[in-house]
C-alpha cells in the first residue's frame, strides 16, 4: 500500500492527543472514528485544517475525522501509530457457513503465499540451471538450492500451524510447537523403520509421514484452539504460563499422533486419489472451469477457498493442475481485454484506467481491471471468460501443471519448468496465447457495437449530444430529458434536502451532491442498473457504480456504524451486479430509532464533479423506484 497518507495519519494522531489518548480507532465508509480517553486534548480546528480532511464531527462518544473515499488507506497508516491491541473491536458482520469456511481457509493460507512463491521461484531457477546443463544434480550447489526451495514445503505444517492459530486466536507458538513434533526426525525414523509405536504401551500411534502435509495440521490446530481456551479458562493465571503449554503439548501431541493426524492423513490420501483421477480422466475440467470462471470467483471471494486446493495437490503429488494453469490463463485474458478497451474507448479516463489495469493484470493482479473496466462494461468480461475457458482447455488437454506455487502473472511461467523439461512452460505459454488471441478478437468485435455506440451518442450535432448540452431547468421538479442519467429512490419516505441532513459531512456536500430520504420502510432497493462496489462490514452503507458511470453512495442512517450491523440484513455482496429495483438491504428501522440514532438516509453522487448538474427531481414524499436525481453530463 502507498505511504502517501503517512504524513496525514501522523498529523491526525498528534492532533487528537497522541497515541496515548486513543483507546480505540476504526473506520466506516467515509470517516476515521476515534474513541478518545480525554476529548479535551483533541484540537478539532487544527484537524479540520489538514489537507485531506473534509471536516470533523463529534458525536456518539467519538471524534470522527471525515476523510471520504480514501479513508481505508488513511486508517492503514493510523493503525501503525496507535496501539489497538487492547481495544474493543467493532463486531464483525455475521457470516454464513460458506463465507466462514472461505474466510478460514483464506486466513490460514494467504499469509504463507509469499514464502511459497519465493521458494517456487527458486525451484524454477534451479530447474532452468539443470535444463541448460549449468549445474549437475549430484553437485553440492544443486543440493543447497534444493534446500533453499524445499525448506518451506517440507516444514509447511509448521507455517500453516502458526497462521491457522493466528486466525483462530490461539497461541501460534504452541501450535507451531505441536507441528514441529509431527515433522521431528525421530518420528520420521520410526515411520521409516515401520515398527509399531505405542504410547505408554497402551495408545497406538499410526505411522504416517506428516512432512509437507496440509490436512493433518489443520485438524490438529483446530482442535487445539478449543483445548487451549479451555485450559486458559480453568487454570489459575498464577501458574498459567507453566501448565497451559505443558498440558497443551501432552494433550495435543497424543491426539496428533493417535487420532487427528491419522484422520488428516487419510483425508489427504483421499484428496490425492481425487487429484490423480482428475489428472488421468478429466485433466481438462479444472483448467477450463478456473480459466472461464475465475473472474466470477474473484468477485464473490470464492477464489480464496479454491486456490489452496492447488497447494494441497502440490503437497500430495508435487504439482498443481487444479488452480495454477486456469488462473494464469484467465489473468492474461482479462489483461488483454483491458488492453483492447484502452485502444478502442474514446473516453480518456477509461483509456487511462484500462491501460494501467491491463499492465497490473499481466503481472497477476486483476482486481483493478476487473472492477474498473471489464465488469462495468460487461463485454470485455464476457470475452475474457470465453478466452480463458478456451486457453484452459488447451492447458488441460496437454496435462499442463506447475511445480511450485506463486502469482498468476507473466513471471509465473517459470513455475512450469520441471521434470527436466521446458515442455510444460511451452504449453502454458501456448494456452495463454490461445486465450489472449480469442479474447482480443471477441473484445474488438464487441467494441464495434458498444464503443461505437457510445462514440456515436457523443457526436456533435446528434440528438443525444444536443439534449446533453441543453441547459437544465433550475426547478427541482423539472422534466427529465432523455439524455439524463436517472437515479431512482432506493427507499420510500419523505424527501429531505441535503443541507438539512443532521451530519456536516453530508449537509456541506463534502461527499458530493444528492438528497436524503427519511425512510418509511426498511427495504432498500437498487437505484440504478450497476455493480455493488462497496458494502460496509456493518451494513450501514452501500456503494454502487451505475452502468452510466455514476457513483452512488447510500448511507443508511446517521452514525449507524456504531450498531455493528445488528439492524442490517444485506441481500447482495461486493461485486454483485444489480438491476434497478433489486433488493439490496433490509433494515430494522425501529432498532435504529431505539438506539437514539437518525434513520435519515443520504443518497449521494460521490463523483458529482463528473457531471454538469445533479438535480433533485422529486418533491415531498417518494416511493422506491420513483425518479429521484437527474444527472447531466
Amino acid at each position: 500500500m502507498s505511504q502517501k497518507y503517512e504524513g496525514l495519519a501522523k498529523d491526525i494522531v498528534r492532533l487528537v492527543g497522541g497515541k496515548e489518548n486513543v483507546s480505540n480507532a476504526f473506520h466506516c465508509q467515509t470517516r476515521l472514528r476515534f474513541n478518545l480517553k480525554d476529548g479535551s486534548k483533541a484540537d478539532k480546528e487544527a484537524v479540520e485544517q489538514l489537507d485531506g480532511v473534509i471536516t470533523v464531527v463529534e458525536g456518539s462518544g467519538q471524534f470522527q475525522v471525515c476523510i471520504g473515499p480514501h479513508v481505508a488507506d488513511v486508517f492503514e497508516e493510523v493503525e501503525k501509530l496507535v496501539d489497538l491491541s487492547g481495544a474493543d473491536a467493532v463486531p464483525a458482520e455475521k457470516k454464513g457457513v460458506g463465507d466462514a469456511i472461505i474466510d478460514f481457509v483464506s486466513g490460514t493460507f494467504q499469509p504463507i503465499i509469499p514464502a511459497l512463491s519465493g521458494a517456487g521461484m527458486v525451484k524454477a531457477v534451479m530447474a532452468l540451471l539443470v535444463v541448460f546443463n549449468l549445474i549437475d544434480r549430484s553437485s553440492q550447489t544443486y543440493a543447497m538450492l534444493n534446500i533453499f526451495s524445499d525448506g518451506v514445503f517440507y516444514f509447511l505444517p509448521i507455517l500453516l500451524a502458526f497462521c491457522e492459530a493466528q486466525k483462530l486466536k490461539c497461541n501460534p507458538i504452541l501450535a507451531a510447537g505441536v507441528a514441529a513434533m509431527m515433522v521431528h526426525p525421530t518420528w520420521l525414523s520410526f515411520v521409516s523403520a515401520g515398527d509399531p509405536v505405542s504410547f505408554f504401551g497402551v495408545i497406538p500411534f499410526t505411522l504416517a509421514n506428516y512432512a509437507s502435509s496440509v490436512i493433518p495440521i489443520i485438524l490438529v490446530v483446530f482442535v487445539q484452539s478449543f483445548v487451549e481456551k479451555w485450559l486458559n479458562k480453568h487454570i489459575s493465571p498464577s501458574v498459567n504460563l507453566v501448565f497451559v503449554p505443558m498440558l497443551a503439548f501432552l494433550i495435543m501431541g497424543t491426539l496428533a499422533f493417535s487420532i487427528l493426524g491419522p484422520i488428516g492423513y487419510l483425508i489427504g490420501n483421499a484428496l490425492a486419489a481425487v487429484f490423480t483421477w482428475l489428472a488421468t480422466n478429466a485433466a481438462w475440467a479444472p483448467a477450463v472451469l478456473i480459466g472461464g470462471l475465475c473472474p466470477v470467483l474473484v468477485m464473490f471471494g470464492m477464489h480464496n477457498g479454491i486456490a489452496p486446493l492447488g497447494v494441497m495437490q502440490m503437497s500430495q503429488l508435487g504439482y498443481d493442475s487444479i488452480w495454477g494453469p486456469g488462473n494464469i490463463v484467465s489473468n492474461m485474458c482479462q489483461a488483454t481485454a483491458g488492453l483492447v478497451v484502452s485502444m478502442r474507448t474514446k473516453d480518456s479516463k477509461e483509456k487511462q484506467i484500462s491501460l494501467s489495469g491491463a499492465i497490473t493484470a499481466y503481472m497477476g493482479v486483476t482486481e483493478p481491471i476487473l472492477y474498473g473496466i471489464n465488469l462495468p462494461k460487461r463485454y470485455p468480461l464476457i470475452a475474457s471468460m470465453i478466452g480463458g475457458a478456451a486457453g484452459g482447455l488447451y492447458a488441460g488437454l496437454t496435462h499442463t501443471h506447475r511445480f511450485a506455487t506463486g502469482s498468476g502473472g507473466l513471471p509465473a511461467v517459470l513455475l512450469y519448468i520441471g521434470d527436466d523439461t521446458l515442455q510444460y512452460m511451452i504449453n502454458i505459454i501456448i494456452a495463454m496465447l490461445i486465450g489472449s488471441a480469442i479474447t482480443a478478437v471477441l473484445t474488438f468485435f464487441l467494441s464495434l457495437r458498444y464503443e461505437g455506440k457510445d462514440a456515436a451518442e457523443g457526436d456533435e450535432g446528434s440528438p443525444a449530444a444536443d439534449a446533453a448540452s441543453a441547459p437544465a431547468s433550475p426547478a427541482p421538479s423539472a422534466p427529465v430529458q432523455a439524455a439524463d442519467t436517472i437515479v431512482a429512490a432506493p427507499v420510500s419516505g419523505s424527501l429531505i434536502a441535503m443541507e438539512d441532513v443532521p451530519d456536516p459531512l453530508f449537509s456541506t456536500k463534502a461527499m458530493g451532491n444528492g438528497c436524503a430520504i427519511k425512510p418509511a420502510s426498511g427495504s432498500i432497493y437498487a437505484p440504478c442498473n450497476g455493480t455493488v462496489t462497496a458494502l460496509a462490514d456493518t451494513g450501514h452503507a452501500i456503494g454502487l457504480v451505475a452502468d452510466t458511470g455514476a457513483e452512488i453512495l447510500i448511507h443508511i442512517g446517521i452514525d449507524t456504524v456504531n450498531l455493528a450491523g445488528k439492524p442490517f440484513t444485506p441481500h447482495v455482496k461486493q461485486g454483485s451486479q444489480v438491476k434497478q429495483g433489486d433488493l439490496l438491504m433490509e433494515v430494522d428501522l425501529a432498532q435504529i430509532e431505539a438506539a437514539g440514532l437518525s434513520t435519515v438516509t443520504p443518497v449521494i453522487v460521490t463523483n458529482t464533479d463528473s457531471f454538469a448538474t445533479v438535480t433533485t427531481v422529486a418533491k415531498g414524499t417518494v416511493s422506491s423506484g420513483q425518479d429521484l436525481l437527474a444527472l447531466r453530463a
